[in-house]
């Protein structure tokens, strides 16, 4: 494992860049873009560990499950196997992008993707108040009919981007496959791991078993890098800088603040639930973990944000 270890944590921008462009093309279009600025994080002497966000897909097989029931009476697919299902789809994607960016460069590391379990705690709160967006944007106008087609999804407003259905999101607890991970970095692979945040299981006393949730992937990735002891967390988002009061005149961009700062922001309430929110408790667990710098930017300007001119820097 290099001494140089970031995990890098994709988002949905990364993979669907406008509504219009959803398709299983058009994402690994979209990644392969993403992909080109975290091969130049690698050509820099960085390994690393790339996660990634899957929402809108979970969403999407979700709602194909449902159409296959009700026209064909095929079975539902669990919840918890469409996250398995987005880590294989999405990791592949990623694996193939990065290797063929990573060639481009001359460089001969390989990137492998790790199908990643996530322990959760069957008892956590989040099980039983829903907080976690999935699928597609949904408008006022919609409302009505999604109640009646859908009476047991729970819908809430995102960031005032829209309603979106929401899932549980329980706290990860052990990432089930870290040593699989350590044991492919001391390699000298990349890998990507704990997509979607991971499957979530429990453990019982006959052994593991899935359970219906989604687990944050910043969260999970703020784990995943802590335990890895990586010295860098890069949180790829849609936005250069994350910023108080977002959305208001009163708008103000973070360059550079130190952990007790920005804990206190995050007490304070400047932070969307769902979306900015989960972002910085991601990167207050990872610098109390023992990281040293939290990045977070979009795609586009990694590269700068790697040299100080862009981007959130969050240190202790």
């Amino acid at each position: 494992m290099s001494s140089r270890l970031a995990v890098v944590a994709i988002g949905g921008n990364s993979l669907i860049k406008r509504k219009d462009l959803r398709t299983v093309e058009d994402q690994y279009r979209a990644l392969c873009e993403t992909v080109e600025h975290i091969a130049e994080v690698a050509a820099h002497g960085w390994q690393v560990v790339v996660t990634h966000g899957n929402g809108p897909q979970v969403g999407f097989i979700m709602m194909r499950s449902e159409i296959a029931r009700e026209v064909a009476g095929l079975h539902m697919v669990p919840l918890v196997s469409c996250v398995a299902d987005t880590q294989g789809a999405i990791g592949w994607q990623i694996q193939m992008a990065m290797d063929n960016a990573l060639a481009k460069r001359g460089l001969e590391s390989r990137t492998v993707t790790v199908v990643t379990q996530v322990l959760v705690d069957a008892a956590d709160p989040g099980f039983a108040t829903p907080d976690k967006p999935v699928g597609e944007f949904y408008s006022d106008s919609q409302l009505d009919d999604l109640t009646r087609q859908h009476p047991d999804w729970v819908l809430r407003q995102d960031a005032g981007r829209g309603w979106r259905r929401v899932v549980p999101s329980p706290k990860p607890v052990e990432i089930l496959e870290l040593d699989a991970v350590r044991t492919l970095l001391d390699a000298g692979f990349h890998v990507v791991a704990a997509g979607g945040g991971g499957i979530p299981v429990v453990r019982a006393p006959e052994g593991l078993s899935g359970i219906d949730a989604v687990v944050d992937k910043d969260l999970a990735s703020a784990m995943l890098a802590g335990q890895l002891g990586a010295k860098l967390l890069v949180i790829s988002t849609a936005v250069e800088r994350v910023a108080l009061n977002f959305g208001t005149p009163l708008q103000t961009p973070l360059s550079r603040v130190d952990l007790p700062t920005i804990k206190a922001f995050l007490a304070e309430g400047h932070f969307a639930p769902g979306s900015m929110a989960p972002k910085i408790q991601a990167a207050v667990d990872f610098l109390e973990a023992g990281g040293e710098e939290v990045i977070i930017t979009k795609p586009e300007t990694l590269g700068l944000a790697l040299s100080g001119d862009a981007g959130t820097h969050i240190i202790r």
